[in-house]
């Protein structure tokens, strides 16, 4: 049981791609993306990291090849994971074309940083004979110098003008395996430079807001932005880039998406803010269930409603729901039906059973 969205979000029709055992682009559901943080020469801790982020629900994950070692660990790296390894190169084309041989399943590049045409050949021959594609990732940060001369600074059209010009480098080896992300920190930015590309080309686009910050105000910026650009059908895979351990930026990619009845992965929670009419402490439930409940993926929906004023209402359009009642007797739902009074004492316990049964039934549907 859901709640029927308002509307519905019409995506933007794009070419299909393979990254792995992932399509993207199309009529696919929008991937989540992140990227370790880890030394990638340090196998361990990568492979341990890699399995923390697509536990979390990633569907696919970058890792950074500075260097020659790098690209030699990431054939062990590749051959102890189940998730497609995006390759994150810059300038060096011998690394791209070492991680597709070492089996990545995309590549990261700007072809224009790449050099002359001899190397960006090489760099497409290794992609197209091990079967991986690109992305070609334009930055504000990193424009070509002309492009910025053109430009004074880094605008939409400049960073529409980059992709353009990198798709074409691309096109003109016959390779069009490829996606494409124009990022920028600034949310105006990057909304407006996605919103030009998505009319230029029909490329999957991968949409991000580049180094966005710290937890909070790097969630909220993503979410402006990718929420933006989304509702107007736009994007195919996201990546949230955060200062801090790359789950939380996998978290806060399908809490996105789930807002916008774009993916159901997990439990939603639907909970008020409290105030002195609740009837159990609604705060610290959310936080104790939000725990208890993390190893869910069955999309299931949960109302936590601290007294009767919009509780039934709520419970009325979830799976699961609690709503507060005196003297610590609150009434429980399933399926948007009354079912029992629940003690306060009882009620995390209770709600826990009830949702993890619920998951086992869609699963055994």
């Amino acid at each position: 049981m859901s709640i029927r969205p308002f509307r519905d979000i019409n995506r933007r029709k794009t070419k299909e791609i393979s990254v792995g055992k992932v399509k993207v682009g199309g009529n696919n559901p929008i991937s989540v993306q992140s990227m370790t943080n880890t030394l990638t020469t340090d196998v361990k801790a990568t492979i341990k990291q890699i399995n923390e982020i697509q536990s979390e629900g990633a569907d696919i994950i970058r890792v950074s090849c500075p260097d020659e070692p790098s690209t030699k660990a990431l054939k062990e790296i590749i051959e102890h994971v189940d998730v497609p390894i995006v390759a994150d190169i810059h300038f060096h084309y011998k690394r791209a074309v070492e991680a597709a041989v070492s089996g990545a399943s995309c590549l990261r590049i700007n072809p224009g940083n790449i050099g002359n045409k001899n190397k960006i050949k090489e760099v497409v021959k290794a992609a197209r004979d091990n079967d991986c594609s690109i992305r070609v990732g334009v930055n504000a940060g990193s424009l070509e110098k002309d492009i910025l001369e053109k430009y004074r600074e880094p605008c939409p059209e400049a960073l529409v003008e980059s992709a353009l010009r990198n798709i074409k480098i691309l096109e003109d080896e016959n390779f069009n395996n490829l996606k494409i992300s124009v990022k920028s920190s600034d949310v105006f930015l990057s909304i407006e430079a996605y919103r030009q590309l998505s009319k230029a080309t029909d490329y999957p686009l991968h949409l991000g807001i580049t180094e966005a910050g710290s937890y909070i105000p790097g969630s909220i910026k993503s979410s402006i932005g990718l929420g933006t650009l989304l509702l107007d059908g736009i994007g195919d895979t996201i990546r949230i880039s955060l200062s801090d351990n790359p789950v939380e930026e996998v978290k806060i990619g399908n809490e996105i998406l789930k807002s916008l009845n774009l993916r159901e992965r997990g439990v939603k929670i639907i909970s008020c803010p409290s105030c002195a009419r609740q009837g159990f402490q609604v705060i610290d439930t959310v936080k104790i269930l939000e725990q208890k409940l993390s190893h869910i993926k069955a999309p299931i929906t949960l109302s936590i409603i601290g007294c009767v004023v919009n509780g039934p209402g709520e419970a009325a359009m979830t799976d699961v729901g609690i709503t507060g009642g005196k003297k610590g007797n609150n009434m429980l739902y399933l399926s948007g039906v009354q079912s029992e009074k629940v003690v306060t004492n009882n009620m995390i316990e209770k709600i826990v059973n009830e949702v993890e049964k619920k998951a086992l039934e869609l699963e055994n549907k």
